[in-house]
Order: structure tokens, then C-alpha cells, then sequence
């Protein structure tokens, strides 16, 4: 039993570490603020278009970040739920050799 212990955690800790190279995004203003994140709920980039940046005032660019942050930490929560659904069915699945099954 251990061993299928050890085994969960090894699968946890691969699932942690492919998440890290999946990359995701949101977007707002159709676009012109794009925000990037890994599968793991880190953002890893923000991109501002230059026009909007030079028309939008403080409290608009601020609205529309939220909204591009919130849009790529779904979908990075949506990968992440997706991922370890499967490993959870994976894992359910061999539940029956726990007890000889």
C-alpha cells in the first residue's frame, strides 16, 4: 500500500511539473491586453497594446487587466481541473489492486 502511495505522489508531482509548460491566456478590449499563465495559476506575462495604452485612462486599464487576469486564471483553472480529473480517475482505477482486486 506504500507503494501506491508513493506512486500517487509521483503522479501529483509529474501533473505540478506539466502544468508548468502548459500555457494559457485571457484577453480583453479584443485583444489589446492579453495575460498569460501556466496551467499551475501563475501569470507569466502581460502584454498591453501600445495604442490602447496611450488611449485608455487609470482606471479602465485597471478594469480590463481584472478582467484578462480573471479570463487566464479560468482557463488555468479549467487545465487543472482537467488534468487531475484524469489522474484521479487513473488512480481510481487501480484502487481495485490495493486489495487485490
Amino acid at each position: 500500500m506504500f507503494d501506491k502511495l508513493l506512486q500517487v505522489q509521483q503522479q501529483a508531482e509529474e501533473i505540478k511539473k506539466r502544468l508548468d509548460t502548459v500555457t494559457v491566456s485571457g484577453e480583453a478590449e479584443a485583444g489589446k491586453i492579453k495575460v498569460t499563465s501556466t496551467g499551475n495559476k501563475n501569470i507569466t506575462s502581460i502584454t498591453i497594446d501600445e495604442s490602447f495604452l496611450k488611449e485608455a485612462d487609470k482606471e479602465e486599464l485597471e478594469e480590463l487587466l481584472v478582467v484578462a487576469v480573471n479570463k487566464a486564471l479560468a482557463q488555468a483553472e479549467s487545465v487543472h481541473q482537467s488534468e487531475m480529473q484524469a489522474a484521479s480517475q487513473n488512480m481510481l482505477g487501480n484502487l481495485g489492486n490495493l486489495f487485490g482486486g
